[in-house]
């Protein structure tokens, strides 16, 4: 059942951003905001835990886990070093992501040439 979980939590995370980009019309950047801002707000009001041990990697795959990381971070952090602990929190989750798709950009640049 976990897989089956997992399938139509990712799924209709799927579903929401492609509706959002067909009859909203938003661009896939505006989609990725949307979500990751989503991410955050259902992760304040201690939603997206819950949803994250329901569904596993159907919750934590989606770019909405990154919103979640990034303000579970911070608050985390927040408690335990005030202010400045807000901006600590948030790389200490999430840098190995953010350090991986700077990476691997720079090494996708230097072997393709943009056209246009």
């Amino acid at each position: 059942m976990e897989y089956l979980y997992a399938f139509l939590v990712g799924g209709a995370i799927c579903v929401v951003g492609q509706l959002l980009l067909d009859f909203a019309k938003l661009t896939p950047a505006h989609v990725m905001s949307v979500f990751v801002v989503v991410g955050s707000i259902l992760d304040g009001f201690d939603l997206y835990d819950n949803l994250i041990r329901f569904a596993g990697a159907g919750a934590t795959v989606p770019i909405t886990s990154f919103g979640h990381s990034l303000l579970h971070g911070a608050m985390e952090s927040a408690e335990d070093h005030g202010f400045i602990g807000i901006a600590m929190g948030i790389f200490e989750l999430t840098s190995a992501g953010i350090s991986s798709a700077i990476l691997f950009s720079f090494l996708v640049a230097l072997i393709f040439r943009a056209k246009g």
